[in-house]
């Protein structure tokens, strides 16, 4: 499934999902990532209910500025606990937790607007 709009150059373009990876401007990754607009990393997001601040990894950076998580959960939408939501919103976080395809869709979209988005993805089939 291809979910690339028109993006700037030099952006970590989310551009395919599915068989257990993603391709990420141009790079294929396999398992679950960690997604900013100037960074990939591969992450340790195996399940979704294990899920904590460590999680995210660099993603929690101020310097990265997120102001937007989209939690990417596989084919379905994980839950955060109301901690773990409170503990992100201190650090100026606003999860939005979703199944994969459509976190990997809205990141393209506010990426196109040029928002403070980062994403967390668990890879689907």
């Amino acid at each position: 499934m291809d979910v690339t709009p028109l993006i700037p150059a030099g952006r970590q373009v989310l551009e395919r999902y599915g068989n257990g990876g993603f391709r990420i401007t141009g790079v294929m990754w396999q398992g679950p990532v960690l997604v900013h607009p100037t960074r990939t990393e591969a992450a340790p997001l195996l399940d979704a209910a294990a899920l904590s601040l460590d999680s995210f990894g660099f993603l929690l950076d101020p310097a990265f500025g997120v102001q937007v998580l989209l939690i990417g959960g596989g084919r379905s939408t994980p839950f955060l606990p109301l901690p773990l939501r409170a503990a992100l919103r201190e650090r100026g976080v606003v999860a939005e937790p979703m199944d994969t395809g459509a976190a990997c869709r809205t990141y393209s979209i506010l990426l196109a607007e040029d928002r403070p988005v980062a994403a967390a993805l668990i890879p689907v089939g």
